[in-house]
């Protein structure tokens, strides 16, 4: 088993340096609990700053996806990736050190295709604070996920021919939904990991 997380990223070097910091302590954790490997990629979305320099100092491989697209860069990355497991962290996200076995352990369960670990957003604005809380509220109750961490087996994702990058943005809500149907359909399910947070 490997895991392959997957960074987009663009013009991110602000943030970066720290969520691959984190990144690497929850791959060592995992490693020291479970034995399993982690590769990490960082997709350069054409960034002119140095995105790309700064993931490669973290010791992250670095695919470069120059169309502003994000189905597509995150389909970029994806289609590098040895992993048998896909999971995806924004940029800017700050892991907390036993996400990678959280999500290891969720997906030892054959009828776990994919899914989600739960996103607390900390903006400075209390109107910017209220409006994405109710999003997260609502997600829960409609069974959607958005990308700050999503995961999923690549069988899977070959399977729902990744994300749909005809659609200017939404792609990771949409491809969760799909993800949702596509385990329905075959009496599995998808896991939403509420115990840690990101």
């Amino acid at each position: 088993m490997l895991i392959s997380v997957i960074i987009p990223a663009y013009n991110e070097e602000i943030y970066l340096g720290e969520t691959l910091k984190s990144i690497q302590r929850a791959k060592e954790f995992l490693l020291k609990k479970d034995a399993v490997p982690t590769e990490i990629i960082v997709v350069d979305n054409d960034s002119t700053d140095s995105t790309s320099d700064l993931a490669r100092s973290c010791g992250a491989s670095v695919v470069e996806e120059p169309k502003r697209n994000i189905a597509r860069v995150r389909n970029a990355g994806a289609n590098s990736a040895k992993g048998d497991v896909l999971v995806f962290i924004d940029a800017d996200t700050i892991v907390p050190d036993q996400l990678l076995w959280r999500i290891n352990q969720a997906m030892a369960s054959p009828s776990c295709f994919g899914g989600a670990v739960d996103t607390v957003y900390r903006p400075a604005k209390t109107l910017v604070k209220i409006y994405l809380q109710w999003w997260r509220i609502l997600g829960k109750l409609a069974g959607m996920a958005q990308g700050a961490t999503q995961f999923f087996r690549r069988d899977v994702y070959a399977s729902l021919l990744g994300y749909d990058e005809s659609l200017y943005m939404g792609e990771d809500v949409d491809f969760h939904w799909r993800l949702k149907q596509f385990a329905k359909q075959l009496d599995a399910g998808v896991c939403f990991i509420e115990d840690i947070q990101v």
